[in-house]
């Protein structure tokens, strides 16, 4: 059964589930657009699940869809705007899980973290202005700066063979040029799974408040941290950073709820959020749902004992790869996971183009991860894992990778 399939049974011996985390829905033919990407390959068959989109393959925490039945059955499904319960619900977990103190009216609700980093590019740059990005990241981002005409100023992270570091030198001179306006920070980050320390990010608050830059921190991976690690919230450095700061959170990645469209953005400085709140007015639609305020209080509320098991099983499967890389394909580099369910895996040693490499994957091996370019220059090479499903399908995809790659396998 190898190293691999001893963690499964490893991980059934140490953890009692309350939940239903072994079994899945698939989602063909209900517009999950990583489903229907391989529709079309006839060598995929029920052991065959996608690695790429951040979304999980977990089913709900029951507490949140028996929640919504329930409120459904006792609402009519109207226009709805915020409520007291679910703002409440917000500031207590931001307040019990990052010891953020967060007063209620600095929340501005998005319906998502990428709609929220779009609008404040918009309402706090103009054209021209530089917006910085620690790279490889988030594509969307980089679509935030394009779009809107405004210049990318990229300052690339140093891999260090365990992690990636900031390479505050260059940080510090581009902060430094009169159009640099703003930093979209993304914490914990995506793809190389990095938690910024409370050291580093009160570092980059100093060289940002020094030079007028705006942060704009994409903490939706917040609490999706792994044992050992924990995640520091930008608001909490010090008064200065969170006056000139907006904190982008949301239950979307912690609870699978992206279908929902709610992220929490968390203003304090309040000239900051009316420019923020009349930006977003000049979209024709930007209320969200009222099931989605209501999934999110539920998440908020009920779904701490869910996480909990989804994260003792993101860090089984984490620990499953790397052991069989490390038996099998030792060249194949692995970025410690601190942070989210995205594993960032360099394949580089293999020297395949990246053509070669996603072709591989997807037609030998059935594996559909997120391709590494898509993040940047420097993630050539490289592959996104996805791990919140269920540790079959990792045994599964593990046996199929070897059979695509062994002619570079050590044993």
């Amino acid at each position: 059964m190898g190293v691999w399939g001893n963690m499964i049974i490893k991980m059934k011996e140490v953890y009692f589930m309350k939940y239903d985390l072994e079994n899945i829905n698939a989602r063909f033919g209900i517009g999950s657009q990583k489903w229907q990407e391989m529709k079309n390959n006839p060598l995929v068959d029920e052991k065959v699940i996608p690695f790429s989109v951040a979304d999980m393959e977990f089913k709900l925490a029951p507490e949140i869809t028996e929640g919504l039945k329930t409120f459904i059955d006792d609402n009519i499904l109207g226009y709805a705007g915020t409520n007291k319960k679910y703002r409440e619900s917000v500031c207590k977990w931001q307040q019990k899980h990052h010891d953020f103190t967060v007063d209620e009216k600095w929340l501005v609700e998005t319906h998502s973290v990428v709609n929220a980093f779009f609008t404040a590019v918009k309402a706090f740059t103009q054209k021209g202005d530089g917006v910085m990005l620690f790279t490889p990241v988030y594509y969307p981002m980089y679509k935030a700066i394009e779009i809107n005409q405004r210049k990318l100023v990229e300052i690339p992270l140093i891999n260090n063979g365990i992690t990636y570091d900031i390479d505050w030198d260059l940080f510090t001179k581009k902060a430094k040029a009169i159009d640099t306006k703003m930093l979209i920070l993304c914490s914990p980050h995506n793809p190389c799974g990095r938690i910024w320390t409370r050291e580093e990010l009160t570092k980059i608050s100093e060289i940002c408040l020094a030079n007028d830059i705006l942060v704009v921190a994409d903490e939706i991976h917040a609490d999706l941290i792994m044992p050992g690690f924990k995640h520091v919230s930008y608001g909490t450095i010090s008064k200065e950073a969170l006056e000139h700061s907006i904190i982008c959170t949301a239950p979307s990645k912690t609870f699978n709820l992206a279908g929902m469209q709610l992220s929490n953005v968390f203003i304090a400085n309040e000239n900051y959020r009316n420019l923020f709140k009349a930006e977003q007015a000049t979209d024709a639609d930007f209320a969200c749902s009222i099931l989605s305020y209501e999934a999110c209080r539920l998440a908020y509320e009920y779904g701490e004992e869910w996480l909990t098991e989804v994260i003792n099983i993101i860090d089984v499967n984490k620990k499953i790869i790397m052991d069989f890389m490390q038996e099998y394909f030792p060249q194949v580099k692995i970025t410690q996971l601190q942070a989210t369910y995205l594993l960032w895996l360099d394949f580089r040693a293999f020297n395949l183009t990246n053509e070669k490499l996603e072709m591989r994957n997807r037609q030998k091996a059935c594996l559909y991860f997120d391709e590494g370019y898509i993040f940047g220059k420097a993630g050539s090479g490289f592959e996104r894992w996805n791990l919140a499903c269920p540790t079959k399908y990792i045994h599964w995809a593990l046996e199929r990778l070897y059979q695509a790659y062994k002619e570079f396998a050590v044993k």
